[in-house]
C-alpha cells in the first residue's frame, strides 16, 4: 500500500480560502490530501498550532496568505513571513525535516496556483515519507513551561 500523506493547510479568509474555493468551483484537479482550515489571517498562525498539527498526525502543514503588500489586516502576512523560519527552525532542533511546513501567497483570483502548490508540497511530503514521531510526551509540557518576557523598552 502506498504513503498517502495528511496535511493540513492554514488558508487565510480573504485571498486564500477563495482561492481554493475558485480551484474546486472551476473542479481543477489536486489532490485530496489537504484538510483545509479557514484562518482570519496567516499572521494570526501560531507556532504552537503548528506543532499540535504535527503531534496530531499532520506528514505536512502548508500555510497560504494574501500576498505581500495585500494583507487585509496591512501587515498580518509580514509576521507570518518572520514566524515560518523560526518555526522551521524548532522543527528542525526536533528531528522533523523543516520542508514539512511551506508558506505560500496565493490570491482570491489564483486558483490554479492554489492547485499547483497544493500538488507540489502533496507530492513533496509523499516523498518525505510519513512522519514518525518519538519523543513527543515532553512537548505539550514544554510548551506549557514556555515564558515570553515582555519587550525590552528602552528610557
Amino acid at each position: 500500500m502506498s504513503f498517502e500523506p495528511k496535511i493540513l493547510g492554514l488558508l487565510c479568509n480573504w485571498c486564500s480560502y477563495t482561492g481554493a474555493d475558485l480551484a474546486g468551483t472551476a473542479r481543477m484537479k489536486y489532490p485530496p490530501n489537504m484538510r483545509s482550515v479557514r484562518v482570519m489571517c496567516s499572521g494570526r498562525v501560531d507556532p504552537g498550532f503548528i506543532l499540535e498539527a504535527f503531534r496530531s498526525g499532520a506528514d505536512g502543514v502548508l500555510i497560504c496568505g494574501c500576498h505581500p503588500g495585500d494583507c487585509h489586516y496591512v501587515e498580518g502576512n509580514y509576521k507570518c513571513m518572520r514566524r515560518i523560519p523560526l518555526t522551521q527552525m524548532l522543527l528542525k532542533g526536533m528531528g522533523i525535516d523543516p520542508k514539512r511546513l511551506r508558506l505560500e501567497w496565493v490570491s482570491a483570483s489564483e486558483g490554479a496556483r492554489f492547485m499547483e502548490i497544493v500538488t507540489e508540497f502533496t507530492e513533496q511530503i509523499r516523498e518525505l515519507g510519513p512522519l514518525e514521531l518519538q519523543d513527543w510526551e515532553f512537548i505539550p509540557e514544554e510548551l506549557e513551561t514556555v515564558e515570553i518576557s515582555e519587550p525590552h523598552k528602552e528610557s
